[in-house]
């Protein structure tokens, strides 16, 4: 079975058909007769099939010759079509998919909107997905650019460095944080999410000596929207982990208050693209326009 037809050896064939004439298909082509020739006997051989039945100077098709010339003929079209879109790229129309991090999402779906107002032609999707499910749609093609905390190690992947970004201990405003302690906080109770636990460790363990792992927090809530993790605890109900990023993107941030704890953690963030897809133009003004929000979306680390 043939699986992957050579493109060269096709459109010689293609040009064949459409000429008519070996020594004109070579002129056509600058390759020479015994050349044009070459390349029909390989796709012959590649398609296990003749191509051609040759009538002295001029030839005729067999069936297999006919199904082939169809095949050529619409791959010089959407080779075509491909080429008139690339020629009309334009960095205000088309679709740009983006994915990131619930948490960023809050942030960065405002300046996306204002981008769609700037272009009415252009079409933004956003995606909160984790960091494997990211990378995975970059290297399909699915997602246009990504923002992930890990360089992705992988020649076809292009990263730039976007910002820092805090990882927060959120508690409500209303709470005593005097003193704090790991059974202060257990006595609250912690209002977990699909990275909670993750970022538990990540923080919770650097600052206090009592910490066993996330799996031995007293868990009063567990909620996987981003845009409604912070609302337990701006009613009292419990404290919380989150980017920085998810505790300004909630409506009712004067309800929370972030507790500075000794040891403060700092995630990297970058932006991904798959290099072939970064230079169109719509996806490579999206993600300079993301890179230009460096300043409002970093947090820079204390001195």
């Amino acid at each position: 079975m043939v699986r992957v037809l050579n493109a060269s050896w096709l459109e010689t064939f293609t040009t064949l058909c459409d000429i008519g004439h070996f020594t004109r298909t070579a002129d056509r082509l600058a390759m020479t007769q015994p050349g044009v020739s070459q390349h029909i006997r390989k796709l012959e051989q590649q398609v296990g099939q003749p191509l051609i039945l040759r009538e002295g100077k001029s030839f005729t098709l067999t069936p297999a010759g006919e199904e082939l010339l169809s095949i050529g003929r619409a791959r010089r079209t959407e080779e075509r079509a491909l080429r008139e879109r690339m020629q009309r790229d334009d960095p205000l129309s088309g679709t740009v998919r983006i994915g990131c991090s619930g948490s960023f999402a809050l942030r960065l779906y405002p300046h996306l909107i204002a981008r769609m107002q700037e272009a009415p032609k252009l079409k933004m999707h956003l995606s909160a997905a984790p960091q494997a499910r990211i990378l995975a749609d970059i290297l399909a093609g699915t997602l246009d650019l990504g923002v992930v905390t890990a360089v992705p190690d992988m020649p076809r992947v292009q990263a730039t460095p976007l910002s820092q970004e805090e990882l927060c201990l959120v508690l409500p405003a209303t709470f005593n944080a005097a003193d704090l302690t790991l059974q202060k906080l257990d006595d609250l109770g912690f209002i977990a999410h699909p990275d909670g636990n993750a970022y538990a460790d990540d923080l919770l363990g650097r600052n206090f000596d009592d910490y066993r792992g996330a799996e031995h927090l007293r868990l009063r809530s567990f909620i996987n929207q981003i845009g409604q993790i912070p609302l337990p605890v701006a009613q009292g109900l419990g404290y919380t982990i989150l980017p920085r990023s998810g505790v300004e993107g909630f409506a009712h941030r004067d309800a929370l208050a972030v507790h500075t704890l000794p040891q403060r953690r700092f995630h990297d963030l970058w932006l991904i693209a798959r290099k072939d897809r970064a230079a169109f133009a719509r996806v490579a003004a999206t993600a300079d326009g993301i890179l230009g929000l460096h300043s409002a979306l970093a947090v820079p680390r204390p001195i």
